[in-house]
């Protein structure tokens, strides 16, 4: 299907599942050259090889996906401590509950329209499968030889919460400090993983694209992810350390839409961030049946179900953006 050059962001089939790694083969094969997006790829890249049944198949997918530029993907790295995972895909929250840590979950059904479940999850540096997990997302990382197709992602709080960005980021920058924390993990999951043999570290330049200017051209936001004239003003400046973690951790300057926010890692205005909103043609014509389809099967109406432009506007929660006008870099 051809769609007018838009790119496909793409879920992946067989969520957390070993052996669907083929599945995500078979995905990429079949996009025969369309732009497509893979989400969170490192929760589909398990193998079923060795005793365990759970192995990589990272390598395998990178083979392909570096063959392949009309391919991208984010990482959905696993990080050691605690989280908690959070879905609409009620049914799938409810067969992780069980190993929720501490045992408490929350899983909805919301009148048959739609689901939700919360289940905390903390994963394990002495966890086989966790370890791996985690082995797993670097080799993603490392493997994929341009940064300008691979985004920076724990898939929030999935794999993590954010706020471990700048370990993650040591990792990939640092060989010595990457080999430490490999020392650290389950060993068979250790074993199991070629993290220990990949000599790559990312370079400062990489993960300015993989986090900023990459992401902003996937999207088509020709005026963010670089300071050329005419760029919006968010700017974000580190002073230099080799403890890449440190300096990651506490950016001495923050710019938002040319105010400055952050002064020494510490917020000094608070500003309201932006909805940003898509307005695609279509046929008017489908309307009617689907208010068909909504008094026939939904609980709530059509005219219900849409969200307005003064709702999301609504007490300055975000000021509706359809194309950006903000500060700019002159």
């Amino acid at each position: 299907i051809n769609f007018g050059g838009l790119k496909i962001n793409s879920n992946g089939c067989n969520l957390g599942v070993p052996g669907n790694v083929e599945a995500t083969l078979a995905t990429v094969r079949a996009a025969e050259g369309l732009p497509l997006h893979l989400t969170h790829i490192q929760c589909h890249s398990y193998g079923t090889e060795g005793d365990r049944h759970f192995s990589s198949g990272a390598p395998r997918i990178h083979e392909l996906l570096n063959k392949n530029p009309n391919i991208s993907i984010d990482v959905g790295q696993v990080m050691f401590g605690q989280t908690c995972t959070a879905s609409g895909d009620s049914m799938r929250q409810f067969a992780i509950s069980k190993n929720a840590s501490p045992k408490k979950s929350v899983i909805m059904d919301i009148e048959c329209d739609a689901g939700c479940g919360v289940v905390p999850m903390r994963y394990r540096d002495k966890s086989y499968v966790n370890a791996l997990q985690w082995c797993i997302g670097l080799e993603t990382f490392l493997l994929m030889e341009d940064p300008w197709r691979i985004f920076l992602t724990t898939d929030h709080p999935y794999g993590a919460p954010f706020s471990p960005y700048p370990h993650l980021i040591r990792l990939l920058m640092d060989k010595s400090f990457r080999d430490d924390m490999l020392q650290k993990i389950n060993p068979d999951a250790a074993a199991n993983s070629i993290v220990g043999s990949l000599t790559r570290e990312y370079s400062l330049d990489e993960i300015a694209i993989m986090t900023r200017a990459g992401p902003a051209r996937s999207l088509g936001l020709k005026n963010i992810g670089h300071l050329g004239a005419g760029a919006c003003a968010d700017i974000t400046v580190y002073r230099d350390d080799a403890n890449r973690e440190a300096m990651f951790a506490k950016p001495e300057l923050v710019f938002k839409n040319g105010e400055l926010v952050v002064r020494d890692g510490k917020v000094v205005k608070v500003v309201n961030g932006a909805t940003h909103v898509a307005r695609p043609a279509y046929d008017k014509s489908i309307e009617k049946p689907l208010k068909d389809y909504f008094e026939r099967y939904h609980t709530m109406r059509m005219q219900n179900f849409a969200v307005s432009d003064d709702e999301i506007e609504d007490n300055g929660r975000g000021a509706l953006i359809v194309e950006p006008v903000r500060a700019r870099v002159t």
